[in-house]
């Protein structure tokens, strides 16, 4: 169709623009709510396009939009730009080589995934102006996707209520629509109060934060035995109370990530592990702090809108890729753990059967894949996807087989494989996103689908009232 490829070639005029702002915000690698010069670069770049920009959403300083047209529809685009706390890596390096050794990086493809939105975006309202096509779109630069639920403080404030369909994307190393199903999760701040003392001349006028830690973490590992399967909790230790052994630690903090299919579920989860807290509190005679500070919501894949994007991903696909770039991938490929090799070949098992073999022969994926099933992780976008319908894909900018949320991602973040997925999922995102804009029933339809999934449920907001998005 034409208007494909049109926008294809939009994207392809101004790639060097896209690839210049993804490159820098991997530079920059700044965590949530910090994303100061990622936010103001990306800003700056949609009002010289011609958007009319408003900064600082929902009291998020890092958050923006930027708009075009009027009227309805209105399509969003949702981009990225966090990093990952303490993932610090050289580009192109295919061992572990820490540009600063403790700092950020981006593990998770965030600098990938803003830049592909904004690109689509900015295509479809260059192709809107060619062909004096009504409607409005926006681009939403979304801070603190990992560890906050930035999205989830926008949507409390209403900032997507007018919208009528939501576009997004992630990078990965596959190509495939997401499926509904990406866990709630709850992010809590436990932090214990007790009394110090010199550990061996007094121990008995000592009450220790750092055991009722422990004795929780106990509580909560043997709680798990008593909770679906498909429910995860994790912690970390942020606070031990210092180094000195001989003193009798008198704060301690923990914080704990608790997950599971639907957000009630979460709510309930979230209460008995409050329960062990209090319950250790109790027996080490300490008092507990409880301080719950995000809360991302499931995500409920649109089928409407999922149709549609895996059309235009068949229509791009395949990328396309040089010997070069799939020796590059091979050499990140290899450079994989052991356990990280077995589970590429069960999950090669599980989409071939006996074709895995061939699967295997390729380090890059370049066609589109069905029946991953669920995600077993968590993003914001599940709580957009309450308010608006929403469709979400994944895009090869890896090596098959590489894990999330490590250095091997932020390696190959600037390399050619992760710029030609960026520009593949933006001309998905603008195609499907000019379906939508210039079809009143499709996206009549998107809403239809969207409150059959609902099925009378509302947006759970599990945010407490006076949580707000901060730096922690």
């Amino acid at each position: 169709m034409s208007y494909r490829k049109d926008l294809a070639a939009l994207v392809e005029t101004k790639k060097d623009d896209f690839t210049k702002i993804s490159d820098a915000v991997w530079e920059f690698a700044e965590s949530r709510f910090q994303e100061f010069r990622s936010f103001a670069l990306q800003a700056d770049y949609m009002e010289e396009q011609g958007f009319r920009v408003k900064r600082g959403l929902a009291q998020v300083e890092t958050a923006f939009l930027a708009e075009h047209g009027q009227g309805k529809p209105v399509i969003a685009f949702l981009g990225e730009y966090d990093a990952l706390s303490g993932l610090s890596q050289e580009a192109d390096v295919t061992y572990h080589k820490p540009i600063e050794p403790g700092k950020d990086g981006h593990g998770c493809g965030h600098n990938l995934l803003g830049a592909a939105s904004l690109a689509a975006t900015v295509a479809l309202k260059d192709y809107m102006e060619q062909n004096n096509l009504p409607g409005t779109i926006r681009y939403y630069g979304c801070p603190a996707e990992e560890n906050a639920g930035g999205k989830a403080f926008l949507v409390r404030d209403g900032v997507f209520d007018d919208c009528d369909i939501a576009l997004t994307w992630h990078p990965a190393s596959v190509n495939a629509v997401t499926e509904t199903g990406s866990l709630a999760n709850f992010r809590v701040f436990y932090t214990f109060h007790g009394t110090s003392s010199h550990a061996a001349g007094a121990p008995h006028l000592g009450r220790s934060a750092l055991d009722a830690v422990e004795i929780m973490n106990v509580g909560v590992n043997y709680m798990r035995e008593h909770m679906i399967d498909q429910a995860r909790i994790h912690y970390a230790v942020i606070n031990t109370g210092g180094t000195a052994p001989n003193v009798v630690q008198s704060e301690a903090q923990v914080l704990y990530a608790i997950r599971a299919p639907k957000v009630t579920q979460v709510i309930d989860l979230h209460r008995r592990v409050d329960n062990c807290a209090k319950g250790a509190a109790l027996i080490t005679e300490t008092k507990v702090d409880i301080k719950h500070v995000a809360a991302y919501s499931d995500y409920i894949a649109n089928d409407v809108i999922s149709e549609k994007i895996g059309e235009n991903m068949d229509a791009f696909l395949p990328i396309g890729y040089t010997e070069e770039e799939i020796e590059y991938a091979r050499k990140f490929q290899e450079v994989i753990t052991d356990l990280d090799k077995e589970n590429l070949q069960q999950m090669a098992k599980k989409l071939a059967g006996k074709e895995a073999k061939e699967i295997l022969k390729t380090p890059l994926y370049d066609w589109r894949i069905e029946g991953l099933g669920p995600s077993k992780g968590s993003t914001d976008v599940g709580d957009v996807s309450w308010v608006v319908p929403t469709g979400q894909f994944s895009a090869v900018t890896l090596a098959a087989g590489t894990p999330g949320h490590a250095w091997q991602v932020v390696a190959q973040g600037k390399g050619p494989v992760a710029h030609k997925g960026m520009l593949f999922a933006a001309k998905v995102l603008a195609a499907t996103g000019y379906q939508f804009l210039t079809d009143l029933d499709l996206v009549a339809k998107a809403r239809e689908a969207w409150l059959e999934d609902l099925d009378g449920e509302t947006y759970p907001n599990a945010l407490p009232k006076d949580a707000k998005p901060e730096i922690w």
